[in-house]
């Protein structure tokens, strides 16, 4: 496999950020006005690596190149910091708001809290870091740039900088086969689980102290065969994505798969079908005023999942459909 040169990785970082529609000619031009450059220093005896990286890095950042080109003027905060405040704002998304919020659950966790109290307490904790991240990251920069007048205290941009290009998402058997590999373990687990719920391996302290299983056991009549009927089906699938990459029937499939699942899932919550009656009273559900907001939580959660699933699988199709027609 060939390393990608500097040149592909900065049109890649610089048109990823603009509308599709503009993206071919904004790759275009970029390319060509690289080129320009790097010939340029070439000819003034640079070797052509030293006169590839100088050319880019008197180009500058690719995001605010690429807002040039399709003339989006970068002012939520203001051209000069606009790159470092979002830089800075995903990381802190990325590293703060998963350990402030799971330092919440494990703290209500180890204080006893009830299970329902310590999901409602660390989603309302979740949504103040990020409010909070938001405001105060915006506030800095936008005091930054009021009052740093004359004093450019943005980092130096530089090649080393560029992400690397991704894999393509068809027609790679090795990616492919990663994924194939991680659903065929998600979904033996499922699977597993759900048989050995029934013996109560996680949960004891039933009447008599005994094991208490999670589901309803008279989800066996018909409902329990079925989940473990769609992860057979589940299983099929993600082979069929591994052999023949993402198309348009499949997209279909997943639709099909994930609507099987979720409605007859939720259905069976909402309507008090789906937990045994002793896990229930072990949990001590409902858990008081806390317990609409988590079974809404769950539900959100459960749909919002499953959609973007389908529109995941939708857009990998859709990808695939374009390379193809590209090699044709």
């Amino acid at each position: 496999m060939t390393t990608a040169s500097l040149t592909d990785r900065y049109v890649y970082a610089a048109a990823r950020t603009v509308p599709e529609a503009q993206r071919a000619e904004v790759e275009r031009e970029l390319r060509e006005r690289i080129g320009d450059e790097t010939d340029a220093l070439i000819e003034t005896g640079h070797a052509p690596d030293e006169a590839e990286r100088a050319a880019l890095t008197e180009l500058g950042d690719p995001l605010v190149v690429a807002a040039d080109y399709v003339d989006r003027p970068l002012r939520l905060i203001g051209p000069r910091y606009y790159p470092m405040w979002l830089r800075l704002l995903k990381l802190l998304y990325a590293i703060v708001l998963p350990i402030a919020a799971g330092g919440v659950l494990l703290g209500q966790i180890i204080s006893g809290a009830p299970i329902g109290a310590a999901i409602g307490t660390t989603v309302v904790t979740a949504i103040q870091v990020t409010v909070n991240i938001g405001f105060w990251t915006t506030l800095v920069f936008a005091v930054l740039e009021r009052t740093t007048s004359g004093h450019d205290l943005t980092l130096t941009w530089t090649p080393d900088q560029l992400p690397e290009l991704p894999h393509p998402t068809s027609g790679n058997r090795s990616n492919r086969l990663s994924e194939l590999i991680g659903s065929l373990v998600f979904l033996g687990l499922f699977a597993v689980a759900l048989v050995v719920q029934q013996f109560g391996m996680a949960f004891r302290g039933g009447p008599d102290g005994g094991a208490v299983p999670v589901l309803n056991p008279e989800l066996w009549s018909f409902w329990i065969p079925f989940f473990l009927a769609l992860i057979a089906l589940e299983i099929l699938f993600a082979v069929a994505v591994y052999a023949w990459g993402w198309n348009w029937w499949l997209v279909a499939g997943n639709l099909a798969l994930n609507v099987a699942f979720t409605v007859p899932a939720l259905w069976l919550l909402l309507t008090g079908q789906l937990f045994s009656d002793a896990f229930i009273e072990l949990i001590r559900w409902p858990w008081g005023d806390a317990g609409p907001i988590v079974i809404a939580f769950v539900v959100v959660a459960t749909i919002g999942v499953a959609i973007w699933d389908v529109v995941d699988g939708a857009i990998k199709a859709y990808r695939a459909s374009r390379a193809r027609t590209r090699t044709a």
